[in-house]
């Protein structure tokens, strides 16, 4: 991009710092001002459900992408605690709440994210009701994982599921409650999703699946969940995961094209020739799927389309996009994820359902689309590159353990 001197990324999170030190990695001199409305510098959120539960969260230092010395050194201007407010659709001022106005930007990156999204039943905002997606809710959701504390999740997805873990681990008492069929079901087919139930069901959690919460039950506190047929459930704290909406409204504001997210291209273009978005709050191509937009909320996603966001900008070539990939470890167990699992699909399993370690791979038409794994990561690895090759291959070799399937050959269409 032409008369290219100044970039403000709006969001101070993983997508919004990779934007950054990708401008800079590949070469951009000019200034970068990242703004977040958090008071922390941009650090990591897989942790929050996980360790920095089991361990207690006393300080974020150790999630932080890059220190304030590091940042000074890429030469990045951060403004945290910051939200902004209003940007023109010409770019010519951007606005934050407390007053702050910079007058015009070449190029804007919208990095928002994603929100919780709310439990909208009576009693929601009562004391020991807990969202978890920053610093501030891990390290009051920390505090109240104490032993023989009965605790309430609502939601059986993966937030849902890996705080359960952490719980059980400190010594609480876990009910998790999802209203779908099925844990996990916007994520695996319940062939796989059932696994992990049964886990959570072994090591002690009670998991209730097609139920619906009336209210939750409490004065200043709760103290009760109150299903959809009356039965109360006794509940000390109350966790709930039941998904996040993109933060799209400075997207509205700018007249982006809004879809679920903010609708961009492969390379984060959004509708607006100088604006781009990357991370959680996009909505972009399906290109594993074939058709359609999808949302990717991931570790992986976050890092890869910042770095195709930043080529654009600087019109350079940018990187093929790997296979989507997602992971979770809950308990003993890592599971993975890569491309796309669906019901319909033909499976071949290599290793041990039963044992809990094995890798299950999903074909069709003797193409490989997509992957299911506990403890098998390696095996994943290796399934994407082959889901990336394109080709087709003879299903028998993925289950031969004694097959290297770095070796596998894979038959062109």
């Amino acid at each position: 991009m032409e008369g290219l001197d100044s970039v403000a990324i709006v969001g101070a999170n993983l997508a919004g710092a990779r934007v950054a030190e990708s401008l800079r990695h590949r070469g951009y001199g000019g200034e970068i001002v990242l703004i977040g409305a958090e008071p922390h510098l941009p650090y990591e959120r897989p942790p929050l459900s996980k360790q920095a539960l089991l361990d207690g969260l006393t300080t974020p230092d150790s999630l932080l992408i890059r220190s304030h010395e590091q940042w000074a050194e890429l030469d990045v201007e951060i403004r945290t605690g910051e939200t902004v407010a209003d940007i023109d659709p010409s770019l010519s001022s951007l606005c934050v709440e407390s007053g702050y106005e910079r007058r015009g930007f070449d190029v804007v990156v919208l990095c928002t994210g994603a929100k919780n999204r709310v439990l909208n039943v009576p009693g929601g905002n009562l004391g020991g009701v807990h969202y978890l997606r920053d610093i501030a809710e891990a390290a009051a959701l920390s505090n109240s994982l104490k032993p023989g504390v009965q605790i309430v999740i609502i939601g059986g997805g993966y937030i849902g599921c890996e705080v359960a873990a952490s719980a059980v681990t400190l010594g609480c008492d876990v009910t998790i409650l999802e209203a779908m069929p099925h844990v996990l079901s916007r994520a695996l087919p319940p062939r796989w999703s059932d696994i992990i139930a049964q886990e959570h069901r072994q090591k002690g959690v009670e998991v209730r699946t097609g139920t619906m919460v009336r209210r939750l039950v409490g004065e200043d506190r709760v103290r009760a969940v109150e299903l959809d047929e009356g039965e109360l459930l006794e509940a000390d704290v109350v966790v709930i995961g039941i998904g996040t909406e993109p933060s799209v409204g400075l997207g509205r504001s700018l007249r982006l094209n809004v879809q679920g997210g903010i609708v961009v291209d492969e390379f984060g273009r959004t509708s607006h020739p100088r604006v781009f978005a990357s991370g959680d709050v996009t909505s972009q191509p399906d290109v594993w799927a074939g058709s359609g937009l999808r949302r990717l909320e991931s570790f992986q996603n976050a890092q890869e389309q910042s770095d195709s966001v930043a080529a654009a900008i600087l019109g350079q070539e940018a990187s093929r996009r790997p296979v989507p990939w997602f992971w979770s470890d809950q308990y003993d167990l890592n599971i993975q994820t890569a491309g796309v699992v669906d019901d319909g699909d033909e499976v071949v399993v290599r290793g041990s359902v039963e044992d809990d370690g094995f890798c299950a791979f999903h074909l069709r038409n003797e193409q490989l689309v997509g992957a299911f794994a506990i403890n098998r990561g390696r095996e994943v690895r290796a399934a994407m590159r082959l889901m990336e090759s394109g080709g087709r291959i003879e299903p028998t070799e993925l289950a031969d353990t004694s097959n290297d399937l770095r070796r596998i050959r894979v038959r062109q269409p």
